[in-house]
């Protein structure tokens, strides 16, 4: 596949994230596919493609307004597709949640094969974690 359309992949998984949209989250991921979250928060590690949608569903159900992203910057060479995103949204406590990425995506047949997520793991714990 082209590099544009490996980052128009990428595009549209955010929209799907941003709407919430569990099956189709999992419906992006190759079989193999996976998810890979930086640090030590319960939400950190590894997870198998059919691990990804109670994964998404735990974080996306503490935010009842939704949570949104917005791509800031996004370059692509290969099957890979780099992005630099910002999310915000209202945690059910009421705090607010802003953080920054750094994603690294790869893309096979049309799906993500890999997806590799860095964040503000401090902030992540301070609100995600924290009732």
């Amino acid at each position: 596949m082209s590099t544009e359309k490996n980052k128009q992949i990428v595009r549209d998984f955010f929209d799907t994230l941003s709407r919430a949209d569990i099956q189709e989250i999992v419906n992006a991921y190759t079989p193999d596919g996976f998810c890979w979250t930086a640090g030590s928060l319960p939400i950190s590690g590894t997870s198998t493609r059919d691990q990804v949608a109670a994964a998404a569903s735990a974080v996306l159900d503490l935010f009842p307004e939704g949570l949104k992203f917005t791509l800031k910057q996004m370059t692509a060479e290969d099957d890979r597709v780099a992005v630099e995103a910002e999310s915000h949204g209202v945690h059910r406590s009421g705090k607010v949640y802003s953080n920054q990425y750094h994603f690294l995506v790869r893309i096979r047949d049309g799906k993500i094969a890999e997806w590799k997520e860095y964040m503000d793991t401090a902030h992540a714990g301070e609100v995600l974690c924290a009732e």
